[in-house]
């Protein structure tokens, strides 16, 4: 039964999906989470800023712990019988965890499809930063296999799922530290094996054992105006966090590249995937459809009326020359898939030619593993004269390349050029054309 602890009370074990451990950690009342955000204010000033402003919630409605930016409020719920299985340090870990999904805006904006990927993968690039020795049991780790299989857990699978168990643990056994979200994102996304064991253990009640130290319930949840509205609340609370931080020098353990990631995410430059997202609204033409309105008492007779909608398909060339690099096609791709839910984006590579075979249309909910076919030189005449052939199919079309290349000419549909990181915009470029520059993430854990 619960016993007084250094915690409150509390247990001094934490889950271990048996029947007696559920029922031990069922009995944890309360758990007192402020003395533990006052001391990280001591030696982690930036977390403790973050959390500052969180509404914290003690509830059993989820096993775990977890943050959510929702109706303009942050909010963090935690599970008093986990959290008091907990060690300080392990507290400390935690909440540095789900101060970073906040930070680094994985609960609003920033979020990719699907969503139980992108929940992993947000997971192993934060967790590559806070100590090991810090983390709960069961958190996600790049380079460390999952926990062996108890007795009790294996009697509740069955083959198949303790294999598909086995063979997940070595895929991020296999991951290297230090890579970002969305670099775990695509490595998930290009290994069909791993994807499909995804699909499978989603669709288990209980996730199989699955790792999992924080929940991301709700996250999916909101509209495109909650989003907004969280995001302004977030942004304002990492500002102030960053501000303070940085006045007093000290950010604690927050790794440089990750401090300039967060004040890249603060700042009030235009991101070059804002100007992205203008490009695809530009490009948007109106369908309109007729409708009958609801017969009014008044007037009996049926009266006809219109529907309009928006809709986008828009033609997107990878320049193939290796000064284009596989994490530049990660971030284009990421954006992408943000915007593929009322545009339809259909891809082709090219180098001195279009090589039409690598033709890949997306749609909502589909993802395209970023790949290569070619490796020769660049031509952008040959998108020119490919793009102008297939007019009736596109509304618009982007070219993704370092930019050296000769001037293919003035272009009758709407051209946007993605300039990658070490690439540069010609003197040519301009006009009527967008010119979108991409910046490296400088952060490894976003």
């Amino acid at each position: 039964m619960a016993v007084k602890g250094k915690h409150g009370t509390a247990t001094d074990i934490a889950p271990d999906n048996s029947d007696t451990g559920n029922l031990l950690y069922d009995l944890v009342e309360s758990f007192d989470i402020d003395p533990h955000i006052i001391a990280l204010m001591f030696n982690e000033p930036f977390y403790a800023g973050v959390l500052r402003g969180v509404t914290k919630t003690c509830t059993k409605a989820i096993p775990t712990a977890g943050v959510l930016a929702k109706d303009g409020d942050l909010k963090m719920w935690y599970n008093p019988g986990f959290m008091a299985g907990l060690t300080e340090k392990q507290v400390r870990g935690l909440l540095k965890h789900e101060a970073m999904h906040l930070a680094l805006m994985h609960t609003t904006t920033r979020r990719l499809e699907p969503h139980d990927v992108h929940n992993w993968a947000a997971d192993l690039a934060i967790n590559s930063h806070i100590p090991e020795i810090e983390l709960p049991d069961g958190g996600l780790i790049p380079g460390k296999a999952f926990a062996p299989l108890t007795d009790t857990q294996k009697e509740k699978m069955d083959e198949a799922a303790q294999a598909r168990y086995d063979r997940m643990s070595q895929f991020v056994e296999d991951l290297p530290k230090g890579l970002s979200t969305e670099e775990y994102f695509a490595r998930i996304m290009q290994d069909e094996q791993m994807k499909e064991d995804m699909e499978k253990q989603q669709g288990n009640d209980g996730g199989e054992g699955m790792p999992g130290m924080d929940d991301h319930d709700g996250w999916d949840q909101l509209t495109e105006e909650q989003k907004e509205l969280a995001a302004a609340k977030v942004k304002q609370a990492v500002a102030e966090a960053a501000k303070a931080c940085d006045k007093k020098g000290q950010w604690g353990s927050v790794p440089a590249a990750t401090q300039a990631e967060i004040r890249r995410l603060i700042s009030n430059e235009i991101p070059w995937q804002a100007v992205l997202k203008k490009f695809v609204g530009f490009t948007k033409r109106s369908i309109r459809s007729t409708s009958w309105n609801k017969i009014n008492k008044k007037n009996p007779m049926i009266m006809p009326g219109s529907r309009k909608k928006t809709e986008a398909s828009i033609a997107v060339y990878i320049d193939q020359s290796g000064s284009v690099s596989n994490e530049e096609l990660e971030l284009l791709f990421g954006e992408l898939q943000h915007l593929a839910r009322r545009v339809e984006f259909t891809t082709f590579h090219f180098d001195t030619e279009v090589d039409e075979e690598s033709e890949t249309v997306w749609k909502k909910g589909r993802y395209t593993a970023p790949h290569r076919t070619r490796s020769g030189g660049t031509c952008f005449k040959c998108v020119h004269n490919h793009v102008h052939a297939n007019k009736r199919r596109f509304d618009g079309y982007l070219v993704l390349t370092d930019g050296y290349a000769s001037n293919p000419g003035p272009s009758r549909m709407k051209r946007g050029w993605v300039i990658t990181t070490h690439g540069d915009v010609q003197d040519w470029m301009g006009g009527k054309d967008f010119i979108i520059k991409m910046k490296q993430r400088l952060e490894a854990a976003a």
